[in-house]
C-alpha cells in the first residue's frame, strides 16, 4: 500500500493565470499564443448545436423494467462516443450547490491565501497548474487545485485537512457520493460490456479519488488560446460538474470539436485510458479540450475515479478470448499514473501500452 507520501507527479511553477486576466490586458502574453490549436471559434461555428452527447438516465438503468434498454444506450455512449451526460443520479441537488458554491468561494479568495494550499515542490497536488514539464512550454489559460480525496490515508495534511471548514465538509461529503455513483456506473458499463461484474468492482473497490477544480477567467483574445490543452484523460472515468453554464467543455468526433451543452445538474461522464484498457479497446478514451470566452469565467469541477493504486491494469480477463486476444499489455496502476503525469497533457499517452 502506498504511503501518505505518494507522489504521482510533478509540475512546474507558473503565473496565476486569474491575477493575470485582472490587468488590463488587450493583448495575452507570448507564452498563452496557441497557433498549433484548431480555432475554438471556428469549432462552434463547424458543430452543430444538435449534435450532442447522449444522455443516460440512471434512474432508468436501476428499474427493471428499462435497465436493458438503457444499458445498451449506455454502451452505445460508450462504444461511439466516450461521453455522456448522466441525470436523475441521486446525488442531491442541495449538495451539488453547496460544492459549487464553495468552489465559487475559493477561487474567489486573495492569492495569498489561495497559496496556502499551493503545490509542493515535486508535487502535482495543490493550487497551481498541472503537466507543465519545461520551462518553454506553452501554457493554458487556466488555473487549478488538484485534491486526492480517496482513499483517506493518501490525503496530504497540507490540502483537504487544511481547508476552510464549509470547503472541507462539502469535499468529503461530495466525494463519497460521487464514489457511490461511480461504482454504480461502473457496473453497469461492465454489464454492457459483457464483463463480469466482480472484475469491475474488485480493479476499484478502494480506488484513487482525484478532485480537480479548474478556473478559466475571460481572456482579451480567447481565439488566440486553450483554457485546456487537447487530451484525453488517464482515469477509468471522470465525472464534471459545471460550476455554471458557461459552455467551454469541446469533444473531438469525427475531426470536428463539437460543444458540450452542459445540463443543469447533470454529471458529464467521460472514459479515460484505463476503461479503454479495460475494455480491450472496445471503449475509447476521447480527446477533449476546454475554450474559454473574453467575457464570462467558467468555473468546472472534476472528479477522476481511478482503481486502487496497488492493482495492476490490463484487457478484463473474461473480455479476453482466442478471437479477440489482449490488445494492451498489464501495467501496474500507480506506474501507469506516473508515467501520466510525467509529460504534457495530450492524447498519446496509451499507445504506448499497445501489444
Amino acid at each position: 500500500m502506498e504511503s501518505k507520501g505518494t507522489i504521482l507527479g510533478v509540475s512546474l511553477p507558473v503565473p496565476n493565470v486569474q491575477e493575470l486576466a485582472k490587468e488590463p490586458l488587450t493583448r495575452v502574453p507570448p507564452r498563452y499564443i496557441r497557433p498549433d490549436q484548431d480555432s475554438p471559434i471556428l469549432a462552434s461555428m463547424l458543430s452543430s448545436k444538435s449534435d450532442q452527447v447522449p444522455v443516460i438516465d440512471m434512474e432508468r438503468l436501476l428499474s427493471e423494467d428499462s435497465v436493458h434498454s438503457e444499458v445498451e444506450k449506455l454502451h452505445l455512449a460508450c462504444r461511439d462516443w466516450g461521453f455522456f451526460q448522466l441525470i436523475n443520479h441521486e446525488v442531491s441537488c442541495s449538495l451539488l450547490d453547496k460544492v459549487k458554491e464553495e468552489a465559487n468561494e475559493f477561487f474567489k479568495l486573495p492569492l495569498d491565501e489561495k497559496k496556502k494550499y499551493g503545490q509542493m515542490p515535486g508535487d502535482v497536488e495543490g493550487y497551481g497548474q498541472a503537466f507543465v514539464v519545461s520551462e518553454e512550454q506553452k501554457l493554458d489559460w487556466s488555473d487549478m487545485i488538484n485534491i486526492i480525496t480517496l482513499p483517506s490515508y493518501l490525503r496530504k495534511p497540507h490540502l483537504l485537512p487544511k481547508l476552510p471548514c464549509s470547503f472541507r465538509d462539502a469535499i468529503e461529503e461530495y466525494s463519497k457520493e460521487v464514489e457511490k455513483l461511480a461504482l454504480k456506473t461502473l457496473v453497469f458499463m461492465a454489464k454492457a460490456l459483457k464483463m463480469e461484474d466482480e472484475e469491475m468492482k474488485v480493479l476499484f473497490s478502494d480506488g484513487l479519488y482525484v478532485i480537480r477544480m479548474n478556473y478559466y477567467p475571460p481572456c482579451p483574445q480567447p481565439e488566440q488560446v486553450i483554457g485546456l490543452s487537447p487530451h484525453a484523460d488517464g482515469s477509468g472515468i471522470t465525472f464534471l460538474l459545471q460550476v455554471d453554464q458557461v459552455e467551454g467543455l469541446q469533444i473531438k468526433k469525427d475531426g470536428i470539436w463539437i460543444p458540450i451543452i452542459p445540463r443543469p445538474n447533470a454529471f458529464i461522464v467521460n472514459i479515460g485510458d484505463v476503461i479503454q484498457i479495460v475494455s480491450n479497446g472496445e471503449y475509447k478514451s476521447i480527446e477533449h479540450r476546454a475554450v474559454v470566452n473574453s467575457e464570462k469565467e467558467r468555473i468546472s469541477i472534476a472528479t477522476f475515479v481511478n482503481p486502487n493504486l496497488d492493482k495492476e491494469i490490463g484487457p478484463a480477463l473474461s473480455l479476453v478470448t482466442p478471437e479477440t486476444p489482449a490488445r494492451y499489455t498489464r501495467i501496474t496502476f500507480v506506474d501507469f499514473m506516473k508515467n501520466f503525469f510525467s509529460r504534457k497533457l495530450n492524447k498519446s499517452n496509451i499507445e504506448q501500452y499497445y501489444i
